[in-house]
């Protein structure tokens, strides 16, 4: 698992990560916690109710709580989204703040609660549970086991965690794991209208303007839209056995090949496409054979077809210019001579 698409969970990450090194550097630990009498009553230091969010106490607590948000806040945050993710945290400081400093007051009433709360330690414990309440109720577990004959999932693990980090400085850790508990319940069955607030799109721009490059954020690569696709050709079985056209005069064997093939062919056989195929490549060869002034094949009668020069038709053009060529050319193949193809044609213009 990456930080892909989960830009807020990074920041938070490093963010936590950053302060409590810095705190620990700076010898400010102390600064961290939050406790009501005396910081708050006496000596009215209001701005640990936040401060107390942003670091943890030691270096144990840190790692607990980096494990547990890089399996928990990057799922939540890509269900999410990271704009609405972002305003669910947002909302969670404001509200585990306000819940924080309400329930001590309210417990400081009652002399047993009011000293086992009185103290809270530093660190996110209480948005980090409101994550956990998120992941609970919205990721589904990818396998389950058994152990002693109980069902267990894959997500116990992430369980261990949490436990582990709640019971830290027990009890004073299971006032902010309750109120953060109770905070993730609130968003998520929606009892106030919290899912539709967002943060300003102008916090939006100027963050992914400045802290996203901070955090190693570019631009993604930009996919072609474009739609290649591998065609595959059906190779045809006759393509190896073309017939070669060629202006050559064909040989003696040639004329022999052509001559029995259409003394082989009967008028009740049905043509087949392969029959049609090559039929016209014999008719293309054969057309070219009478460009090259070859004689012809022998008719099915047994007689042959006479080739007429380029003269011959020449002069029949210029005696018959009403006649089509093609007309000319089956008379003159069909006569001996070119007297006897003038007389057949000067007989068919007398009779009509």
């Amino acid at each position: 698992m990456s930080f892909e698409h989960a830009p807020v969970s990074k920041a938070l990450m490093l963010g936590i990560a950053l302060t409590s090194v810095t705190a620990g550097i700076f010898d400010i630990k102390h600064y961290l916690h939050l406790q009501l009498v005396p910081h708050i009553s006496k000596h009215y230091q209001y701005w640990r109710l936040l401060t107390h969010h942003f670091a943890c106490a030691n270096s144990s607590d840190l790692f607990l709580t980096e494990l547990l948000l890089y399996n928990v806040a990057v799922h939540i945050e890509r269900t999410f989204g990271s704009i609405k993710f972002a305003s669910f945290l947002s909302l969670s400081l404001v509200i585990n703040t306000l819940l924080e400093f309400t329930t001590m007051l309210v417990l400081r009433i009652f002399p047993l609660f009011g000293t086992s709360f009185n103290y809270i330690p530093a660190g996110p414990l209480s948005f980090v549970f409101s994550i956990v309440y998120q992941y609970l109720r919205i990721i589904p577990h990818a396998y389950q086991f058994k152990v002693f004959g109980i069902s267990m999932s894959d997500k116990i693990w992430t369980y261990a965690l949490a436990l582990q980090l709640a019971l830290s400085y027990a009890p004073a850790t299971f006032l902010p794991m309750s109120l953060g508990l109770l905070t993730g319940y609130v968003y998520r069955s929606d009892v106030l209208p919290l899912k539709g607030w967002r943060v300003s799109h102008k916090l939006v721009r100027i963050t992914r303007q400045w802290v996203a490059p901070l955090l190693g954020e570019e631009r993604a690569i930009r996919r072609t839209n474009r739609v290649l696709l591998q065609t595959r050709t059906r190779r045809d079985p006759l393509a190896d056995n073309d017939e070669v056209i060629t202006t050559a005069r064909p040989s003696n064997t040639d004329h022999a090949s052509n001559q029995s093939t259409p003394q082989s062919a009967t008028p009740s056989e049905t043509p087949t496409p392969e029959a049609e195929t090559q039929s016209g490549r014999g008719m293309v060869r054969q057309w070219m054979t009478e460009l090259t002034g070859a004689t012809r094949p022998r008719a099915a009668g047994g007689g042959t077809v006479r080739v007429p020069s380029d003269a011959e038709i020449q002069i029949l053009t210029g005696m018959f210019p009403d006649i089509a060529r093609d007309v000319l050319l089956g008379v003159l193949q069909r006569s001996p001579n070119i007297e006897a193809a003038t007389e057949t044609l000067l007989s068919s213009q007398t009779h009509s």
